[in-house]
């Protein structure tokens, strides 16, 4: 068990404690024999991988944005073209940096026994950036079929994007939470 995993003087197994929101007494229900040093290590593995996916789309994405003002096409937009680019590359610039702010505050706080707080900031920051990258896949799908295929089918791509990525990234989700809560309650040992 690494430092960092101890919690500090203060920190308490409670909502605060567990980045999904969950109360310490469900999440000792869960079945899981693990402490809450094991606890938060697990999550915070979690999050890595998750980080680790979200980092290496935001940042493929952001780059794909960046090149586009490089080709010789770009001059070519229009006023609603060019700002909805340019509010893409912000907004993606933007999820870049949350992506990566998890790596920073682990460094800034790495054996300072507050690895509860370092989680349930990456949780947070995670949780932004999804948001962000979700606007971006909605702003460039519009973008790239309104250049193509003109401003109707440009807002109709924006539009089909927010819905699917609404239904996928947040009322899926949503949805399997609350299927997930009907389910009977695990025998505890």
């Amino acid at each position: 068990m690494t430092d960092d995993a101890r919690p500090a003087s203060g920190d308490r197994p409670d909502r605060e404690a567990h980045p999904a929101g969950e109360d310490f007494e469900d999440a000792v229900a869960d079945g899981r024999p693990e402490t809450e040093n094991q606890r938060l290590d697990r999550n915070w593995g979690e999050l890595l991988q998750e980080l680790r996916v979200t980092q290496t789309g935001t940042q493929i994405l952001t780059g794909f944005l960046l090149t586009l003002a490089f080709q010789p096409r770009f001059a070519e937009l229009d006023g609603y073209q060019r700002t909805l680019y340019l509010v893409l590359v912000a907004v993606a610039v933007l999820a870049t940096i949350l992506a990566l702010a998890p790596v920073s505050l682990h460094r800034v706080l790495f054996r300072h026994q507050v690895k509860g707080r370092i989680v349930r900031v990456t949780d947070q920051l995670l949780r932004v950036t999804l948001i962000a990258v979700a606007l971006v896949l909605t702003g460039t799908a519009s973008l790239v079929a309104d250049v193509v295929l003109g401003r109707a089918a440009g807002l109709i791509a924006g539009a089909v994007a927010l819905v699917v990525v609404t239904l996928l990234g947040l009322a899926l989700p949503l949805s399997a939470r609350r299927a997930a809560r009907r389910l009977p309650e695990p025998p505890t040992r």
